[in-house]
């Protein structure tokens, strides 16, 4: 299974039935494969899409109809477009359940920072301060490492994305939960020992005496 595949799996697992939910640019928006077509979880995009669903087959793609990253995207029966105040009154009034968002860096403090390089250019910082802020919980889809730099670090170097600790680290080698004492490892990927997470992360973990494995399998 890639890293991606094993990230979007476990992420779905943490979506509620009948919740509303951002999936931000790029990994996150894969999530939405993975949730049972019946568990009508709605998923919105800033960019004024609200009844988001998985990339469209091949060949079916309709360039009116995107993410907020402007990649095509499907949209369930039902589903509703909205301008993008209207999509930010959601965000920042609170009446997202959850977003998914991807990140540059999370720190021991549960702190992101995922929206500028300092150096680069970006087109913008878009909505990710204002989903960390608003959203009830927030879920970091992410690779462990990057080029095989930790990504999970004693301190953020980059921008902050948002003062407010995030709700859950997902990433291809574990489930990790930021609480007031610290970082928990709470899972494990298939596979994967408490070693070689240690190895990767360059923050301390608080592990437990059981760290079971993820359960990947398609959230009902």
């Amino acid at each position: 299974m890639k890293p991606e595949e094993i990230i979007q799996r476990r992420v779905a697992r943490e979506l509620k039935p009948n919740s509303l939910v951002n999936l931000g640019i790029g990994l996150p928006t894969g999530v939405a494969k993975f949730i049972d077509e019946h568990a009508n979880v709605l998923f919105e995009s800033e960019n004024g899409i609200v009844g988001l669903a998985a990339k469209p087959p091949e060949g079916m793609d309709d360039p009116d109809l995107t993410d907020a990253g402007g990649g095509t995207v499907s949209a369930v029966p039902g589903a509703a477009t909205i301008d993008s105040a209207y999509s930010f009154g959601l965000i920042r009034g609170g009446h997202l359940d959850a977003t998914v968002l991807g990140a540059l860096e999370v720190d021991e403090n549960g702190l992101l920072a995922n929206w500028v390089v300092p150096g680069k250019m970006v087109p913008g910082m878009g909505g990710a301060m204002d989903l960390v802020t608003g959203a009830r919980r927030v879920i970091v889809a992410m690779n462990h490492t990057a080029k095989g730099a930790p990504k999970i670090v004693p301190k953020c170097t980059l921008p902050l994305t948002s003062i407010r600790r995030i709700s859950l680290i997902v990433t291809d080698l574990a489930v990790i939960e930021p609480t007031d004492d610290g970082l928990v490892l709470r899972e494990r990927a298939p596979g994967v020992t408490i070693e070689q997470i240690v190895a990767a992360t360059s923050a301390k973990l608080i592990i437990p005496d059981d760290v079971p494995e993820m359960d990947l399998g398609v959230a009902a």
